[in-house]
């Protein structure tokens, strides 16, 4: 064989090799993929052309190939700790998480309750945050179904229901309510100024340590559905607080590819 035919040969089945492997690889399908989605996966991907195929399946999972609010269902409780509430999402009326405790008043303006084991780590993060001259104080943690539900008609007729929907949930769909949810300030500044103060850049290095997550943050507005929110954190545990501040996602995210069953 003439060796110039030999090495373009040789080109050709090596180019032609490359592209099958690549094609084997994007042909991977991840674990959560759902074939029963697979129309809304192509119609998500035919208007989000820059996703990747793991973000197209995760989005249309989580529901946001579809308006918020919409196609909503009852979230699973059977996992106290890992428990998702969202815009697609909801607790149940009568949905009281168990172990309720209240919050140190060291560590918080009045009575706030969490669930045992949350309740626990933060007032492990907070001590040892206050060891190291900084101040973290809980002024929010659970509400329940009728006192979200009395709070989001007040944002409602206070500034319309397309902008509350923006930073409140409606009742049941609010992750208050699984009382693994506190939100903070440091005593000094408004807790909407929160991102200012060297409290919060404590957290943004500390908490997952502790088992808590920044539950809405900024840049993920649109998987969230709420807006960005420097003061509000979620107990998820270590080991999954951990994972998603190493992965940079949000709980939606992580829950649809690891959690759900």
């Amino acid at each position: 064989m003439n060796k110039k035919i030999f090495i373009i040969m040789n080109c050709i089945f090596l180019i032609s090799g490359c592209q099958e492997k690549q094609l084997q690889q994007e042909s991977i399908t991840p674990p959560y993929y759902k074939p029963e989605l697979e129309k809304r996966y192509q119609e998500y991907k035919s208007k989000n052309l820059d996703l990747t195929k793991e973000e197209i399946i995760t989005h249309v999972n989580i529901g946001l190939d579809q308006p918020f609010y919409t196609n909503t269902k009852e979230t699973d409780v059977s996992n106290p700790i890992t428990v998702l509430t969202n815009k697609y999402r909801y607790l149940s009326e009568s949905y009281i998480p168990k172990n309720l405790e209240s919050i140190d008043k060291n560590f918080s303006n009045g009575t706030k309750q969490l669930v045992k084991e949350a309740r626990i780590a933060f007032e492990r993060m907070a001590t040892d945050a206050s060891k190291e001259g900084y101040t973290i104080r809980a002024i929010s943690a659970y509400r329940s179904y009728s006192y979200q539900q009395v709070l989001y008609q007040k944002y409602v007729l206070q500034d319309g229901v397309e902008n509350a929907d923006t930073y409140s949930a409606r009742a049941g769909f609010s992750e208050h309510q699984t009382g693994l949810v506190v939100d903070i300030d440091n005593k000094k500044n408004d807790f909407n100024n929160f991102e200012t103060t060297k409290e919060f850049t404590w957290m943004i290095e500390n908490a997952h340590h502790y088992g808590f997550i920044l539950r809405y943050p900024k840049g993920k507005e649109k998987i969230t559905g709420y807006q960005y929110e420097s003061w509000h954190y979620r107990y998820v545990g270590k080991e999954i607080a951990e994972d998603i501040k190493k992965q940079n996602i949000t709980f939606d995210e992580y829950y649809i590819r690891y959690l759900q069953k």
